[in-house]
């Protein structure tokens, strides 16, 4: 009985149609159906208007449910500068969020131990002269056959711990970098942008404690999502996604780089590393996103669930348009279905047309449209 109702349902759609199209709709014009040659079905033209085809496609990438994210620097992208011995800030020259390059002055520092390592580079220096001259004239004795052997030697040791004082001397003052008397100046070692100072005038600052300033890459971005463990294992490396940063409405495709091996002890949750496909200076670390991970990649034939008509309570058919504009019943067999598609495992090959919308239109027979 709904059969019935509902193929009386479609001819009153299609007489209103084409009522109101001022069409005429010749009498039960859905049952004009002739088999050709090849048995091949042919249909009014009043109701083609009222069927679609589409190519039989392959079933791409899905996109999983939402997990949350955030977009955070990665390790490497992040410079943190600090001091190389105790010193007294004396000026910022930069600003929280100003972009930086290599060389950049940041800050100016007045240090007791910068004007002792400036004023040791100079004593080196002079000693490092002077033990070169003493060598050269031992060289020059004996070359005259005056000097003493023992004498030249005892000067090419001089030398030797001269230049070794000096090399120490100008390491040091160049991890101090540039400035004279007790005053040297940080400057910014990459490009980037500055991400926070820690500082301000008049402070007080050590080697190997905070550090003074933070510069970040914004080109080296990355997303974390996290994910319950239970699904860790349909997580892959390579693996492709989909990011939305909901702050500025923007989406952009990644994959994933890294699983973390640690487990929230609270959420039971596993940190998965996503590196973007294009340039994220844009992005800002800290924004809130939305990951979607691909949870397929295959090539396997689908269409839309309209497209199959069953009949006989098992039978699986599709109609396939053929060259000559006619119809042909094919059977198949379907797999899984997905958004609104069934995936086709037997009876077609991609790239057939094949009838989505209407296909109850070319079959009287069929009893139900999944």
């Amino acid at each position: 009985m709904n059969f019935v109702l509902r193929r009386l349902g479609i001819l009153l759609v299609i007489a209103c149609l084409a009522a109101c199209s001022g069409a005429i709709v010749p009498e039960q014009a859905v049952e004009h159906k002739v088999s050709d040659r090849v048995g091949g079905l042919v249909m009014a033209e009043a109701s083609r208007q009222f069927v679609a085809v589409e190519a039989v496609g392959t079933r791409t990438d899905t996109l999983g449910a939402v997990l949350p994210g955030r977009i955070v620097f990665r390790p490497q992208a992040m410079t943190a500068i600090g001091s190389p011995v105790v010193a007294r800030v004396l000026s910022i020259g930069v600003r929280p969020g100003e972009t930086v390059k290599t060389g950049r002055p940041l800050m100016t520092l007045q240090s007791a131990d910068v004007a002792a390592a400036r004023a040791i580079l100079n004593q080196a220096a002079a000693r490092n002269a002077a033990a070169e001259d003493l060598l050269k004239r031992q060289n020059e004795m004996i070359r005259k056959g005056v000097g003493l052997e023992v004498e030249r030697f005892s000067a090419e040791t001089a030398v030797r711990e001269a230049r070794a004082e000096l090399e120490r001397a100008k390491h040091m003052t160049a991890l101090i970098g540039e400035g004279k008397g007790d005053r040297f100046v940080l400057r910014a070692p990459v490009d980037g942008v500055v991400l926070d100072i820690k500082v301000s005038i008049g402070t007080v600052v050590s080697p190997g404690g905070d550090a003074l300033v933070e510069i970040g890459d914004p080109d080296e971005l990355w997303a974390i999502a996290d994910i319950s463990e239970s699904e860790i294992s349909h997580v892959t490396v390579g693996q492709s996604a989909r990011i939305r940063v909901p702050a500025i409405d923007t989406r952009l495709d990644a994959i994933v780089d890294g699983i973390g091996q640690a487990v929230d002890g609270e959420q039971r949750r596993i940190p998965v590393y996503l590196s973007f496909k294009e340039k994220t200076g844009y992005l800002s670390s800290g924004m809130l996103a939305e990951v979607r991970l691909s949870t397929v990649s295959d090539t396997s034939l689908n269409l839309p669930a309209s497209a199959i008509l069953i009949k006989e309570d098992s039978q699986q058919i599709v109609y396939v348009q053929r060259s000559d504009g006619s119809f042909e019943p094919r059977p198949v067999r379907t797999g899984n279905s997905y958004d609104g598609r069934v995936i086709i495992l037997e009876g077609l090959q991609a790239g057939e047309e094949v009838v989505v919308k209407g296909a109850l239109l070319l079959d009287g027979t069929a009893e139900q449209l999944l």
